[in-house]
Parts: C-alpha cells; sequence; structure tokens
C-alpha cells in the first residue's frame, strides 16, 4: 500500500513485519511474577491484566514500526541534503574518544562503534558479563549534518525538546543529551558560549556546544543528539521480586536476552531523530509566506 514500482503514490504506506522467532514458552514462569527493571507492576496496576508473555507495548519488538518509518523519512531528508550518522558511544566503562573516531569502522563491528580497538575492548568486557549473567549499558548518539537554519519552534515545540520526547519515548533510554549535554553544569559562560565568524560570506562555528539547536531551531550547524540506554532488566541472575498475588517472591529470569542492547537502539535513535525532523521540516513550510507562493505558484 502506497507504494507502486518502487515509488510512493502519495497514499499511505502500509508495512507489516512478521515475527517467526517468538518464543513465549521461555515466560511461562513469571505469570504471576513482576520481573525486576520491567513495566510489569505498571501495567497491571494501570490496566488490571497484562500479556506476559515478553514486555508487550513496553518490549523493543514495538520499534521496528519506528524503525519502517525512519527509513522512509531518511529517504525524504535526502533530498533536502541531511543526512544522519548513528553509533554507540560507550559500553559501561568503554568509551569511544572522538579523537580517534572512524566512521568507516560503525558498521564493522557488533557494536556499531567508531572505534575498531575500543569495539573489541567492549567485546571482551560483554564477555566477563555474560559469565556473571549480567548486564550493561550504554551510551549512543546521532549526528545530523546539513540541517538548514530555523527548523522547530520557539516555544511547544522547540527541536530539541521534541527530540529529547521522541528519544525518550524508546524503552531502555535514561536520558537524553543535545550537545555538549550534562557537561556544561561545570563550564562558565565564556567556555561554554559558541563563537562564530563570517568567511567567504558564509557564518562558521568555531565549536557546537549547542548541539545545532539554539532557542528551540535549528542553527544550521550538526545537531548531535546523545541518549543513555539502562542495563538490560533481563539477567540470568537471581534477584528479588514480588507477585500478583501481593507475596514476596524469588526469580531468575529465563530464555533469550541480550547482555547488552546499546547497538540495536542506535537504529533506533536513528529512526526517532529523522522522524521528528521531517515533521520539523513541513511544519516550516508554513513559517514564511515566500514557502507558500512557491507552492501555489507552481
Amino acid at each position: 500500500s502506497g507504494v507502486f514500482e518502487g515509488i510512493t503514490t502519495g497514499t499511505p504506506i502500509s508495512l507489516m513485519v512478521k515475527n517467526t522467532d517468538q518464543r513465549p514458552k521461555d515466560y511461562s514462569n513469571i505469570v504471576d511474577v513482576y520481573r525486576p527493571g520491567h513495566a510489569d507492576f505498571t501495567f497491571d496496576e494501570k490496566y488490571g491484566l497484562r500479556d506476559y508473555r515478553g514486555g508487550g507495548r513496553s518490549s523493543a519488538r514495538e520499534t521496528i514500526g519506528r524503525v519502517a518509518a525512519g527509513a522512509i523519512a531518511k529517504k525524504i531528508l535526502k533530498e533536502f541534503g541531511i543526512t544522519l550518522l548513528g553509533y554507540t558511544r560507550s559500553v559501561g566503562p568503554v568509551v569511544v574518544d572522538m579523537a580517534d573516531f572512524d566512521a568507516s569502522q560503525i558498521n564493522e563491528n557488533l557494536f556499531r562503534m567508531p572505534d575498531a580497538e575500543k569495539a573489541i575492548e567492549a567485546g571482551h568486557y560483554v564477555d566477563d558479563i555474560i559469565k556473571e549473567g549480567n548486564s550493561i549499558g550504554g551510551t549512543i548518539e546521532c549526528v545530523v549534518t546539513g540541517v538548514p537554519t530555523g527548523l522547530g519552534e520557539t516555544v511547544f515545540d522547540k527541536l530539541d525538546a521534541n527530540l529529547a520526547k521522541a528519544v525518550m519515548s524508546i524503552g531502555a533510554i535514561k536520558a537524553v543529551e543535545i550537545g555538549a549535554g550534562v557537561t556544561v553544569a561545570d563550564k562558565k559562560g565564556f567556555d561554554n558560549n559558541d563563537f562564530s565568524r563570517y568567511e567567504d560570506g558564509k557564518l562558521i562555528k568555531e565549536t557546537n556546544h549547542a548541539g545545532g539547536i539554539i532557542g528551540g531551531m535549528s542553527d544550521g550547524s550538526p545537531i548531535i543528539v546523545r541518549a543513555t540506554v539502562k542495563p538490560t532488566a533481563s539477567i540470568h541472575i537471581v534477584q528479588p521480586s514480588v507477585t500478583k498475588q501481593k507475596e514476596n517472591h524469588e526469580i531468575m529470569i529465563e530464555g533469550r536476552h541480550d547482555p547488552v542492547i546499546v547497538p540495536r537502539a542506535v537504529t533506533i535513535l536513528e529512526a526517532m531523530t529523522a522522524l521528528v525532523l521531517v515533521d520539523a521540516l513541513m511544519m516550516n513550510m508554513t513559517a514564511k509566506m515566500d514557502y507558500l507562493r512557491k507552492i501555489y505558484s507552481n
């Protein structure tokens, strides 16, 4: 639906992705037990029932629709010269030094790290985590280049606010930063301000602490979005919990579970960022009368 001979027709695009590798039996021991770190308890409290065979709407499976829609959004952005690059910045204590950033390495390792040596180090670290039956979190980033100045609004539809909400809606994301993010807390104004100059008639920013967004609007610099991913909640360690019958209980989660979901979240971060930017582009078309004149004069 919505696509004919590889080209969109203008009607809504309908997509269906079938899950052919589900294992509902893996969840048989949590029918009445609330898993630590999961939304089991809150689902039951809010709705009075839950589908225990996974995380339901809180499962990462839900994001397949976002990623599919994000692929379409990226094609639209590409028409405007806007590109996105997502990658893993850290896995546990293993952090990529941006001085060693190599974009060509991102798709060459399982961790989607832009540093081959750090990816190897992360692999050894995660091996130890697996032996513990534990899990680990990390951080991911998305850098958007080619963004024109003026996307976003000044109050309720700030570009950074919309990005933060979209990224926080991804399961397992616990914090979102734009640009320098939380590191600005101990900076002085002179050190944090981004200074500009004109070079051959073009405005150049010497730094980009703001992450490409000022006053809720894009300033033409690369937009930098960073997200913190929590450790996978399902681990192969006995944990104290409670049951639906309000009894104390110990549980060890069975089945297949990723020791680290950080690299998987990179694609979702890209998708949500792309969707927000396409929305901003469409909204920006009404921001100036000359845009409307161009549309209706054709």
